[in-house]
């Protein structure tokens, strides 16, 4: 597939860009984590998103979404990026309708899937309970209960699990942690019963969650322990995803830090006329031409349903992480002192690239798991 943009892909992206620039600017992230609101993202702005039709985007035309594809939700995302935009997005509408897409049973998709996609729902993917993205390294159990199964456990580092109204746990009903068999995917309310959720905020300002489960009931998506087969495909779309989001965040870096350099003066010309950071700008711009086709190809493989996803799902974390930390921190570095201050939003950039980089694996991770993948 040509790593090009379609007409109607290209007028999202157009509409996402306008969207993200007059409704989400950096200010407003700024407002809601100075105020130190309690849902982490502007309501009025979200239920705007949902009507714009971008909680839809993935979901099955059949279950009340737009059926518009993954590489739709990728420039929306890439757009979001940009902007630092504070919404439930990724947790609801990749990984939480991801996992119901791929898991649930008819019913519950004709259920919950026109909730994502109307806004009336929001929902979240606990995994991690340690701090290193360990996929199959659930220690939290899953015993069956009448028609239900039961959970108990602790994850850590769930985003947006404090706003989400349902919860796709990822616990284990046999084998160990480690193990990819055992692995079950379980549905939970998150006001229910035997659910104590706590809020975290990172250093990013992005919400997340660390939630105990003490015998919370829920249902099963997917087979018992069976689980893995359902979660790969989720958090391979949700780090293509992801990697998007990245792309938009490490071009707004990259064109400020390039606008600083024409306009801040030393020694009586602008500092983008010397040799040095020239060759720095240059590196640069090659890492995101590069970045930008990675995450085209990914989100082409995640449409097309191609062999290769689970390989460029990791190329495409990985090398978005590198290139967002090094466009990150060439930027504070280039706007010297005044990068270093909260009042200056080039900082913003760079605590996002570090939150995004461990989100779902860092890059020492991905290289291990394509290495793995080509038979290393």
């Amino acid at each position: 597939m040509p790593l090009v943009l379609n007409e109607e892909q290209s007028m999202l992206k157009d509409a996402a860009k306008d969207f993200c620039t007059n409704n989400t600017p950096i200010t407003q992230m700024r407002k809601l984590r100075d105020e130190k609101n309690e849902l982490g993202f502007d309501k009025q702005t979200w239920q705007q998103m949902v009507e714009l039709g971008w909680a839809g985007i993935t979901i099955p035309e059949d279950f009340g979404g737009l059926g518009f594809g993954y590489m739709g939700m990728g420039v929306v995302m890439e757009e979001c990026g940009r902007t630092l935009t504070c919404s439930p997005l990724l947790a609801t509408a990749v990984l939480g309708a991801g996992a119901i897409v791929e898991g649930g049973s008819d019913d519950l998709k004709s259920d919950l899937l026109p909730k994502v996609a109307g806004g009336e729902l929001l929902l979240a993917l606990a995994l991690e309970e340690t701090p290193h993205h360990n996929p199959y390294g659930a220690n939290t159990s899953a015993e069956k209960s009448g028609s239900g199964y039961k959970v108990t456990g602790s994850k850590k580092f769930v985003l947006d699990g404090h706003v989400a109204d349902k919860i796709v746990v990822v616990a284990r009903s046999s084998g160990s942690a480690g193990d990819r068999d055992g692995l079950t995917l379980v549905l939970v309310d998150r006001e229910g019963s035997g659910v104590k959720v706590t809020r975290t905020i990172m250093a990013d300002s992005r919400n997340a969650a660390n939630i105990e489960f003490d015998g919370a009931e829920g249902v099963l998506l997917g087979a018992e322990g069976k689980g893995a087969d359902v979660l790969d495909k989720v958090l391979d779309a949700g780090r293509i995803v992801l990697a998007a989001e990245m792309l938009g965040g490490l071009q707004e870096c990259f064109e400020r830090t390039v606008e600083y350099l024409k306009v801040r003066e030393q020694f009586g010309v602008p500092i983008g006329s010397f040799q040095a950071l020239k060759h720095r700008a240059a590196q640069m711009f090659c890492e995101v031409e590069l970045s930008k086709s990675v995450v085209l190809d990914a989100l082409s493989a995640l449409d097309e349903g191609r062999e290769d996803l689970a390989e460029m799902a990791s190329l495409a974390k990985a090398r978005l992480n590198d290139t967002y930390n090094l466009v990150s921190s060439e930027g504070v570095q280039m706007h010297g002192g005044i990068g270093m201050t909260d009042e200056y939003e080039i900082g913003f950039f760079l605590k996002r690239s570090r939150v995004c980089e461990h989100t779902f694996g860092n890059s020492a991770f991905h290289r291990d798991r394509y290495g793995v993948l080509q038979g290393y």
